[in-house]
């Protein structure tokens, strides 16, 4: 006996709850696509995803420390990977849709710069005049133009579902521009826990990269109440934290997190009284979420980590270096248009020279873009 996609579109809408998204029930793509046998339309998409270049290149690309400071923090991959493992494990407690969640988390980060934050800082800055830069949007751009992987049309042609996701998900720090999916709607469930489960991630495991860099001590934790709570539970005093208890603690943490986001969110869930996915993009809130008190221990946490993480030296000057040099190779292809190779050359006349060389140096790892500053400002360097 085999499961074809009827079948696993019957077991979903069996396992789902009122407002979660079936696969069944999809807007469909942009272009004609027939579907798969053996997979649904939102499993099919996380595989298209999971395929693309772009979703490779996020293994050299930056989340707060640059590739060569060491192979054990995080990179852009083994955060989005972070992502969704908290995505699906928040999904499958809530009955939404667990493929939907995953494809989403995947597709999230596809359109990050180079350097994290600070290359996005930059190409923003230099993009000002042309349309500016948005990683949100490239991510977009990426999954509906950028990758050419298929002859009968631009991008992945994924379902409007996950594109919509992708065009609506939103953290403090980034915020969404749905103006051509529903603006006037949230993002269903599957949205909106992407959005939290890469909060959670990047707090979490942010912590845990600080504590292991020697950026971050434990006694400058000393008084932050999410930090207190896991000195309790394990009865640690200090004042040397060795790697086992680094870890158990920030397993802990991450439990914690989600444990009580699974409970807030049932409560406002069942408050709702929403009996479809529809339902629940129509409030005036986001369901999914902390209780007060954990919202305003994770405020706390976010804010150190700022002061103490993101504005270290060390890193402040990673973001200082990254700025110049993607600040120096816009300046060089825009001086010098025919240094850029020439299958990217052929994008000139379809997207203009700015957004043309924005794209390629977005596409761009730390690692090679710091490879090609040196081979356009080294003398000695080959070209």
């Amino acid at each position: 006996m085999f499961f074809d996609r009827f079948k696993l579109e019957e077991l979903e809408d069996k396992s789902l709850a009122v407002y979660g998204m079936r696969s069944k029930d999809s807007r469909g793509r942009a272009y004609l696509d027939g579907e798969p046998e053996f997979r649904t339309a939102f499993q099919r998409d996380r595989d298209r995803i999971l395929h693309t270049t772009a979703f490779r290149r996020l293994e050299y690309k930056t989340q707060v420390f640059i590739n060569f400071e060491g192979d054990y923090f995080r990179t852009r991959l083994t955060h989005t990977l972070e992502v969704a493992q908290i995505g699906r494990t928040l999904a499958r407690a809530l009955g939404a849709n667990e493929d939907l969640v995953e494809a989403i988390c995947l597709a999230h980060d596809l359109g990050h710069s180079p350097f994290g934050h600070s290359g996005e800082v930059a190409l923003n800055r230099l993009m000002k005049d042309y349309g500016g830069f948005d990683h949100n949007k490239q991510s977009f751009r990426i999954v509906t133009e950028l990758e050419q992987r298929y002859p009968e049309f631009p991008g992945l042609n994924l379902t409007w579902e996950v594109r919509e996701g992708i065009v609506k998900h939103e953290s403090e720090y980034d915020l969404s521009d749905a103006r051509d999916f529903d603006p006037d709607l949230r993002g269903n469930l599957e949205t909106q826990i992407c959005n939290v489960a890469d909060e959670l991630a990047y707090t979490t495991h942010d912590l845990d990269d600080g504590l292991r860099s020697g950026m971050l001590t434990p006694q400058m934790l000393d008084g932050i109440a999410l930090w207190e709570i896991l000195k309790d539970a394990f009865n640690w005093r200090g004042p040397t934290l060795d790697e086992m208890e680094r870890h158990r603690m920030i397993r802990q943490l991450v439990g914690m997190m989600v444990t009580d986001m699974v409970q807030s969110t049932d409560r406002r869930l069942k408050e709702s009284s929403a009996q479809s996915p529809l339902d629940l993009q129509k409030l005036a809130y986001h369901v999914i979420g902390y209780s007060e008190d954990v919202q305003r221990r994770n405020r706390e946490l976010k804010d150190f980590l700022y002061q103490k993480l993101y504005r270290h030296y060390r890193v402040v000057r990673m973001q200082v270096k990254a700025e110049r040099t993607i600040k120096d190779l816009f300046d060089a292809y825009r001086a010098e248009p025919n240094m850029l190779p020439g299958h990217v050359q052929k994008n000139i006349h379809i997207r203009g020279l700015e957004r043309t060389i924005c794209d390629y140096i977005a596409g761009m790892t730390d690692r090679y873009a710091l490879e090609e500053h040196n081979r356009l400002f080294d003398p000695f360097a080959k070209p």
